[in-house]
């Protein structure tokens, strides 16, 4: 069975690697046929790599070749991934993508092109790298009604937290250290602003709950702001901050879909997932809650994923998998401000014992925090539950108090 690997980053280096690697091993075990490589699609010039015999910088001859079954994109981003991937669909091949960007912006209009061609499009890696998540919500967990996801879903952040928690290290200094071992990238934008992981969160929800959810219609939070004065804090109420994405419905149908810091007891199971690694909370109506944890990116972890799906793709060359969503619904995504919850609230003051009876009056009961080294001049607390917009307009009506953090307190 012949394939095509359109890039050859850490990704497509991987998929490669592991296919050369192991092709025979994966044809006695889970194929009829043996796997192999025929084209490399690349810009770049790797003159000395064993594979450079493979290596074509024009996509037609690969869309031209009718030996090539299945094309994995791992370029990333959507330009020139989505017409790449559109061409391969049309001409009759599987695509497998790890492309989380595609598949959020574009999924709907590449699954509806698959069905047209009955042809595969297949994404495993786009959301949790090696993490078996979407087959599994789809398949394994088709009998349930899916009442919420809550994942940490992206790796960075991740470390970057950890690193905030475990040694007391500033965001700066972490996001330095997170770049030096390539956990992030010299732009960290996407990591640290929240949208890599609204777009799989966005992927997540589609799949559970049908529809389409475009990442421009969902509030993402980074964690730029979180200092560690905040994590001093969530640690007095046995928490720590994660950096968390939700998809829930809620009982009028719409879904609640948010990406944002998070307040997270030390007695969820999410509390514990550190460093660079990922996790998601699945809630069914059948099986409760479900824990899918692992690498959430990394070279061979995130290629594991993607060679699965090509041997699945190889294995299903003669039928379509049923796995996607249908179109977006407008109106579906409540208001993230209207839902109620509790939070973290930090607030700096003129003094925090003389302000504190007009803070009670204002917000009512509230759960005092402490850390080392505070002064007068700040306090912080956990509320009653409040939608934002409500907490916000009585902070503001408090005088002599000046807002420096709100952060929600995680359900899950």
């Amino acid at each position: 069975m012949n394939i095509a690997v359109l890039g050859y980053g850490t990704v497509g280096s991987g998929v490669v690697e592991i296919i050369n690697n192991r092709g025979k091993d994966l044809m006695n075990k889970k194929m009829s046929e043996n796997l192999f490589v025929k084209y490399i699609l690349e810009i770049r010039d790797f003159p000395d790599d064993k594979n450079k015999e493979k290596f074509t910088k024009n996509f037609e001859d690969i869309i031209r070749d009718h030996e090539i079954s299945v094309v994995v994109e791992t370029i990333g981003g959507i330009n020139p991934a989505f017409d790449f991937t559109s061409r391969c669909l049309s001409a009759g091949k599987h695509v497998v993508t790890s492309n989380k960007e595609l598949v959020a912006e574009k999924g709907l209009e590449l699954l509806e092109l698959a069905k047209k061609n009955n042809v595969n499009f297949l994404f495993e890696a786009s959301v949790g790298g090696g993490i078996p998540i979407l087959r599994p919500l789809s398949v394994c967990l088709a009998a349930n009604n899916i009442r919420s996801i809550n994942g940490i879903l992206n790796g960075t952040t991740n470390f970057i937290l950890t690193k905030m928690i475990s040694d007391n290290m500033s965001f700066e200094t972490a996001l330095k250290i997170a770049q030096k071992k390539g956990y992030a990238e010299k732009d960290p934008t996407a990591d640290v602003e929240g949208h890599d992981a609204c777009r799989k969160i966005c992927i997540l929800a589609a799949l559970a709950f049908g529809n389409h959810i475009y990442p421009k219609d969902v509030h993402s939070e980074g964690i730029t702001k979180i200092m560690l004065e905040d994590v001093a804090y969530a640690a007095s109420y046995n928490s720590v901050i994660k950096l968390i994405g939700t998809a829930q419905q809620l009982n009028n149908g719409q879904l609640y879909i948010l990406v944002s810091p998070a307040i997270v007891n030390k007695t969820s199971q999410l509390a514990s997932v550190d460093d660079v690694f990922n996790a998601i909370l699945v809630d069914g109506d059948a099986t409760d809650e479900v824990l899918f944890y692992g690498k959430g990116a990394g070279k061979f972890p995130t290629a594991s994923a993607v060679v699965a799906d090509v041997i699945d793709a190889c294995n299903h060359t003669d039928k379509r998998r049923l796995i996607g969503w249908g179109p977006e619904k407008k109106g579906v995504i409540v208001d993230y401000k209207t839902i109620k919850n509790q939070y973290y609230v930090r607030l700096r003051v003129f003094d925090s014992f003389q302000i504190l009876p007009t803070i009670k009056a204002n917000l009512g009961d509230i759960h005092l925090l402490s850390r080392s080294g505070a002064t007068t001049l700040e306090l912080a607390f956990i509320t009653n539950e409040y939608t934002e917009t409500e907490l916000i307009d009585k902070i503001e009506n408090i005088k002599g108090a000046e807002l420096k953090s709100l952060i929600r307190v995680a359900k899950c």
